[in-house]
């Protein structure tokens, strides 16, 4: 059996019906259409194998593989997968769904294919309990990590881009979430919390000042699209500061954010045991890099 096979010849092997036809995708994007006679089994489930020695038991057969367009992994990884659970003559459907179609050849459907969710312009409040954000600090042979609340913050949307904003953090409520002991993490909290790091008495808050956004060209799903820029203050020093983001509207209206920042926290006066300011620090070195994930939510604001 050749690797791959075009719609005409499929066609071919439909009308004899020597053929198991498979469709590899979601099973709702199957729901919304799908070659007549073929079956679902979604490759990007764990339970691949599974779905397919229920609907094609025979492996000395004839099988078929198609995906959407024939320009991703998605059909090839289901060949190789069935190749190596012994199925013996397994192609893939050149150009896959989309080929088919533009070959003048029908498909069956029974839901509306679903349009791609889009960005509204408009002012869009942060969900304070929803977003999150975690923090990473080490030193050479350890780290920590934990969380601090957003306590409030909108972004500003216009022509698909956010132009303006602003988050403020309650340094009140830095977390750890490492250390089991109680003692250990006690202490380490008001290490943080006291004037060696971030003087959360003094200084409660820290902001960030979004001042917009650039394209990053060619992004695909789940890599950065934006290239966000603003202004961060802790301990009332601002310093600019940009980064790559996912930003993605949700089908439900909200629209959704993923960042992760890598900050030399010496810049912003935070120098506990860094190694370019102190000497001599043996145990107490801490690296100066620390990295700060975010999670956002945010709902527009109608």
């Amino acid at each position: 059996m050749n690797a791959t096979i075009t719609a005409q010849e499929l066609q071919l092997l439909l009308k004899s019906g020597t053929v198991s036809l498979v469709d590899v995708l979601l099973p709702e994007d199957f729901a919304c259409r799908h070659i007549a006679a073929s079956t679902n089994a979604c490759v990007y489930e764990m339970v691949f194998l599974d779905r397919i020695a229920e609907c094609v038991p025979e492996r000395d057969g004839i099988v078929v593989v198609y995906d959407d367009s024939g320009a991703t992994l998605a059909a090839r990884t289901a060949k190789e997968k069935l190749e190596r659970a012994g199925y013996r003559n397994v192609a893939i459907l050149e150009g896959g769904l989309q080929a088919w179609q533009a070959s003048g050849f029908a498909v069956e459907s029974s839901a509306p294919v679903p349009m791609p969710a889009a960005i509204h312009d408009g002012v869009y409040q942060i969900d304070a309990e929803k977003s999150v954000l975690e923090w990473i600090g080490r030193n050479i042979n350890n780290r920590h990590h934990g969380r601090i609340t957003i306590s409030s913050g909108e972004i500003v949307l216009a022509q698909g881009r956010p132009v303006s904003g602003r988050f403020v953090l309650d340094m009140n409520t830095i977390t750890n979430t490492d250390l089991q002991d109680d003692g250990w993490r006690s202490m380490l909290l008001r290490h943080l919390k006291s004037d060696d790091f971030f003087d959360v008495e003094r200084y409660p808050t820290a902001t960030f000042a979004l001042r917009g956004a650039t394209v990053i060209a060619e992004s695909t799903p789940g890599t950065p699209n934006m290239e966000i820029s603003g202004l961060l203050t802790i301990k009332e020093t601002a310093k600019p500061i940009s980064f790559p983001a996912i930003i993605a509207a949700q089908e439900d209206g909200t629209l959704k954010a993923h960042a992760v920042i890598d900050l030399d926290r010496t810049l912003w006066d935070v120098c506990y045991g860094s190694g370019k300011l102190y000497e001599r620090l043996g145990m107490h070195l801490v690296n100066d890099l620390i990295s700060i994930e975010l999670f956002i939510i945010a709902r527009e604001v109608k």
